[in-house]
């Protein structure tokens, strides 16, 4: 509440400022579009990020991939002739109260034109609160359908909050489908139809175990253990022992810090049973397989958001790799080089960026993101105007080059990320049924 007051206050204090004569209009009201053009100071990129706690793996990326974009951008004469200057904030992995106040210090102290994430942990309102509150714009992937409820719920206010990347809702039916379709091939064959499902407190996991639970059965299946554990833990003995008593077919782990799912494989692995492992997102990171080593192979991941392994996704993670070492991960600093990049581009389109508090300005860089369609190392990045989210291909498209794809891949050495084996025309291998399975 005092955050809003002093916000307030200082947006009072730019409209008194534009009424007081030609030189207060000019240099307060708003720059108008050539101005922004013109102008030779450089633009401040607002980095929101986990650098520390249990999400630090992927804040490390995030910030490499927003390095790496700045260094290209201004390599290429910035946006209209400005430069960029990144500017990044500790979110700690913790929760609004922290990931907001680093939002504010971006905005009031760095002056930063814009936000940009790659994920945070807490409820996914706070950075769109501090975005719609400085009329700046935000980019992120916390991978949320409360974004999508957020936009609906006040799309004015919210005009500038933009989710990169498809909600998780498509997580949970979409690994059913993914298991149900290589059953009916014949690239797997189950011993039984039995699930079982774990997952951990943050609402993402949350969200995407009851998916799996609610339409288990629509797909010929049924959840035979549904169990939830703490973040971080490194101790799964009590979960390997159910796990072992009743053996399911199929493990979906949808609890996605790299590291609590290295800790599980490593156990799993001092007496595995018949079981397809599934790890949400975290195994694919570089993290994971540093971790559980020779234990990580075999194992199953999905992103909806992840480096593609055709011309353009190589092309940026054999750069990305090269610029940033063998242990750096494309997938997670693929994102915030994306984001950056449409950013830059649609800001250049609108005529520039705006400051925080630049309404008119902001809303023209808002409504180029809205309408473009931007082919990353990701795929291609496409807003549903209603949600401000990025449509998913297959769930949501047809046409892979209107949707950012959800692919599957499958760890087949620790010492390299796993080729996705889905959706066609994505897909680079095909399943192989892990080396742990007796029969």
């Amino acid at each position: 509440m005092t955050y809003k007051t002093t916000n307030t206050s200082r947006r009072g204090f730019l409209k008194k400022a534009s009424a007081g004569g030609a030189g207060s209009i000019a240099l307060l009201a708003g720059m108008n579009q050539s101005a922004v053009a013109q102008s030779t100071d450089p633009i401040v990129i607002g980095a929101p990020l986990p650098m520390t706690g249990g999400a630090a793996a992927d804040g490390i990326e995030f910030r490499r991939g927003l390095e790496m974009a700045v260094e290209e951008i201004n390599g290429l004469g910035g946006i209209l002739g400005r430069p960029l200057e990144l500017v990044v904030e500790d979110t700690e992995s913790k929760g609004d109260d922290v990931i907001g106040s680093a939002g504010r210090r971006l905005v009031d102290r760095s002056n930063a034109s814009v936000l940009i994430a790659g994920y945070n942990l807490g409820s996914g309102a706070a950075l769109p609160g501090v975005a719609a509150d400085a009329s700046v714009v935000y980019m992120h992937a916390d991978t949320l359908v409360a974004h999508n409820e957020l936009i609906r719920s006040d799309p004015e206010t919210y005009y500038g909050s933009f989710q990169y990347d498809p909600a998780e809702i498509y997580y949970g039916v979409g690994y059913l489908k993914f298991m149900r379709d290589l059953i009916d091939s014949g690239q797997f064959t189950p011993a039984n139809n039995k699930i079982a499902v774990i997952t951990g407190p943050i609402a993402y996991s949350i969200n995407i175990a009851n998916a799996i639970r609610e339409s288990a059965s629509e797909y010929g299946f049924e959840v035979s253990l549904f169990e939830s554990v703490q973040a971080p833990t490194s101790e799964w003995g009590p979960t390997m022992a159910k796990l072992r008593e009743d053996p399911p077919s199929m493990i979906a782990i949808t609890h996605f810090f790299p590291q609590d799912q290295a800790q599980f494989m490593l156990q799993f692995m001092n007496d595995p049973i018949d079981s397809l492992v599934y790890m949400q997102y975290g195994a694919s990171l570089a993290a994971f397989r540093d971790i559980a080593g020779a234990a990580s192979e075999g194992v199953l991941y999905a992103t909806l958001i992840g480096a593609l392994q055709d011309d353009i996704g190589q092309k940026f993670s054999t750069d990305y790799v090269a610029r940033f070492g063998d242990n750096s991960s494309p997938n997670s600093g693929g994102q915030t080089y994306s984001a950056l990049h449409a950013y830059a581009i649609a800001a250049a389109l609108a005529g520039g960026a705006g400051a925080p508090y630049e309404e008119e300005q902001n809303r023209k860089v808002a409504d180029r993101l809205r309408t473009m369609i931007y082919r990353s190392p990701m795929g291609s990045m496409r807003i549903d105007p209603e949600t401000q989210s990025a449509y998913c291909y297959p769930a949501e498209t047809d046409d892979p080059s209107l949707g950012m794809p959800h692919i599957f891949s499958q760890i087949k050495s620790q010492t390299e990320t796993g080729p996705i084996i889905s959706p066609a025309p994505y897909n680079v291998a095909t399943f192989d049924l892990p080396s742990w399975f007796k029969s």
